[in-house]
């Protein structure tokens, strides 16, 4: 277990004597914080398009074709897929582009989306038009409430079902829900994708494979595991409260290079919080969550929580967890919290009208 010193986390400072390149883009931004995002959507625009283009260019030799395959598909998921991932999701939450440049918002999700497998439209109308809206609960189609959170056979059940059946779900959800708009953007973006990958790979479909098919799998996969483990915590008796149904995961590595993701718990909080101020919100914050004994790891992030709940490795965990009760629980009592979060919760009853 650990004590709650201080944090290293990302938080904004204004940069001393910007270049001139830095004063022309930020006209462009709603958000000067958000420049990072400006010059990783530069960085991308100048790698990812460029070596996907040059895969669908004929009598490109096999041996040049698959070290550009190579390099691109170690770019897309080794290098950059967190950063665009989470930079997709500030960038949802919190839109990029000033309302004259408007046009430039869809660069992100309808160009640069596709080549890190994120279809067009699917992630916003999913995360913001069910997800937040309905916060882990029964009604959310990516709930990980009834399934038992340590186990890599229910990882596996709610991951091919997310894969099979998740974007008919959330049509059905939208149906539900009366959200007709969200729904065309959703299935526009579907039809739209499936189209253009059809018709690519009429023309080139080794390249379609390594463009647009592996990043979409592999992104999905990535995706839900993140929501298992940014939702594996779940005290029974409020499922409903964001201190005790989400996790935190502060002083990583992966907070500087995925834009403070880590901060799951203020995220659900304040959905529109800007990324930089999570860590300020944190502190600010720290009675409630020690009030509702929310769970806060210090020093590791999602994939090593994923991976020490597959493995049941609740030591592992108990030695990150932040503790913020009073008085100091023993590494036994820290377990048995984590154990008891991780517990599958029944299905409600649904009593007939």
């Amino acid at each position: 277990m650990k004590l709650l010193t201080s944090l290293t986390d990302p938080e904004y400072h204004p940069p001393t004597g910007p270049s001139r390149l830095h004063r022309w883009l930020r006209g462009y931004v709603q958000d000067e914080r958000d420049m990072p995002f400006v010059y990783l959507l530069l960085h991308l625009s100048g790698t990812m398009v460029p070596l996907a283009v040059l895969l669908f260019v004929p009598g490109l030799p096999g041996p040049a074709w698959w070290v550009v395959a190579g390099v691109y598909t170690l770019l897309g998921n080794l290098r950059f897929k967190g950063p665009f991932g989470l930079m997709l999701h500030c960038t949802t939450h919190r839109v990029l582009f000033k309302k004259r440049y408007g046009w430039l918002n869809h660069y992100v999700p309808w160009v640069i989306g596709p080549l890190f497998g994120q279809t067009p439209e699917s992630y916003f109308t999913h995360h913001l038009g069910m997800h937040h809206p309905e916060n882990n609960s029964p009604e959310d189609e990516s709930s990980t409430m009834f399934y038992q959170r340590d186990s890599l056979v229910s990882f596996l059940h709610y991951l091919g079902d997310f894969l099979l059946l998740g974007v008919a779900r959330l049509v059905g959800y939208f149906t539900r829900r009366h959200k007709t708009t969200l729904r065309r953007r959703l299935l526009r973006g579907e039809l739209t994708y499936v189209v253009v990958t059809l018709g690519l790979g009429w023309l080139n479909l080794p390249a379609t494979l390594v463009v647009l098919v592996l990043p979409l799998v592999i992104a999905r996969v990535v995706m839900m595991l993140g929501n298992w483990t940014q939702h594996a915590f779940i005290a029974a008796h409020s499922p409903e409260n964001c201190y005790t149904n989400s996790v935190t995961c502060i002083n990583t590595p992966y907070n500087h290079a995925c834009w403070n993701d880590g901060y799951h718990i203020s995220h659900h909080l304040k959905p529109a919080l800007h990324w930089t101020d999570h860590p300020a919100h944190f502190r600010a914050n720290l009675a409630q969550y020690a009030r509702y004994d929310a769970i806060v790891f210090d020093g590791i992030h999602f994939l090593h929580v994923f991976s020490y709940l597959m493995r049941q490795r609740y030591d592992l965990l108990a030695r990150h967890f932040v503790e913020l009760h009073d008085p100091h629980r023993t590494e036994e009592e820290v377990v048995a919290l984590l154990r008891s979060r991780t517990q599958r919760l029944p299905r409600p009853v649904l009593v007939p009208a």
